[in-house]
């Protein structure tokens, strides 16, 4: 059987020792090179939003690299993950997974800019927003009397995701009524570890997108986890001076670059404005807050946190034969 030392010797990677890893294929925010049964997920420091890469923040591949990892490492007994290694601050060696059609996001407040934000949907008075029945008299940000789930299909490169009910998720094929349930129980409960370990941090999680895949049909999360991009995390203590005072709680995700583009007038056609240098480093920031808080660890630039534990993952990966 081969341990992970052997494992990871056998293949030298790191950032700069990419060349030789296999195909690559960039994506908006990440790039991946197939090794065969393996993948190299390399994070980056793009941004996107409106579909589109709008910028650079710096170390938020490292931020969502490890934050990742280390979710993973919190959540592994809820349900299995891809994660094999942290073999660089920006690179993970994963398990390969049959990804899901649809993405689940998982929504604890009514919140949103966007013309397809929950909060916009229900102040247009859009009847059943995604098929949800939301309680009358609820303003911006207020917390939902029980998380709620808008499922997305995975939409082509350049192609809006399509946004669909539960309902309509297992009616039009997309997933089986017995794995959508699979599905739904799983995400609620990362949902509510997640909001905990938040809470402990003096954040709050207001909504996440989690991604599913299958290995062997077993059903495993795969991509980012609970990080400033999947995420949206505001501050505690500004969630409740928001609450009595009518202020914008403090973002420390990615919502807080949307809003910059949205106050410019762009929603993802056109010309994209070049963001300030200090609104990226203000970016920057706020992602290491976030990494520091739930980790309670200090953020170190381009340094290798310790590995999270792996060894079931392993264990699943050598016994197949991987030599």
């Amino acid at each position: 059987m081969v341990n992970l030392n052997t494992l990871i010797a056998a293949a030298p990677l790191v950032a700069t020792n990419l060349q030789n890893q296999g195909p690559r294929y960039e994506g908006k925010v990440r790039d991946v090179y197939d090794r065969g049964d393996t993948l190299l997920l390399v994070s980056t420091d793009r941004f996107s939003a409106f579909d589109r890469v709008l910028g650079a923040i710096p170390f938020r591949g490292q931020v969502l690299n490890e934050l990742s990892a280390w979710w993973f490492e919190q959540t592994e007994d809820i349900v299995a993950n891809h994660v094999l290694a942290v073999l660089d601050p920006n690179v993970t060696l994963a398990r390969k997974a049959k990804a899901l059609p649809v993405e689940v996001i998982v929504r604890g407040f009514i919140t949103g800019v966007t013309d397809t934000a929950l909060w916009t949907l229900y102040e247009r008075g859009v009847a059943r927003p995604y098929g949800l029945e939301l309680p009358a008299g609820l303003k911006k940000n207020d917390r939902l009397p029980t998380p709620v789930i808008t499922p997305t299909t995975k939409a082509p490169a350049g192609q809006h995701d399509e946004r669909l009910s539960e309902a309509e998720v297992v009616a039009g094929g997309h997933v089986s009524a017995e794995r959508w349930a699979e599905v739904r129980r799983v995400a609620l409960a990362l949902y509510a570890r997640g909001q905990a370990r938040a809470a402990a941090a003096g954040l709050v999680l207001v909504d996440t997108k989690y991604e599913f895949g299958l290995i062997s049909d077993e059903l495993v999360l795969i991509d980012e986890l609970h990080t400033p991009d999947s995420s949206r995390y505001w501050t505690l203590e500004s969630y409740e001076r928001a609450m009595t005072d009518g202020t914008t709680p403090e973002a420390l995700s990615k919502e807080m670059l949307r809003e910059w583009f949205i106050s410019q007038g762009f929603s993802g056609a056109g010309a994209i404005p070049a963001p300030p240098a200090a609104l990226l480093a203000e970016a920057a920031q706020r992602y290491i807050t976030v990494w520091e808080r739930l980790t309670g660890r200090p953020f170190s630039a381009g340094k290798l946190p310790a590995l999270p534990r792996i060894a079931a993952n392993v264990r699943a990966l050598t016994e197949g034969g991987l030599s």
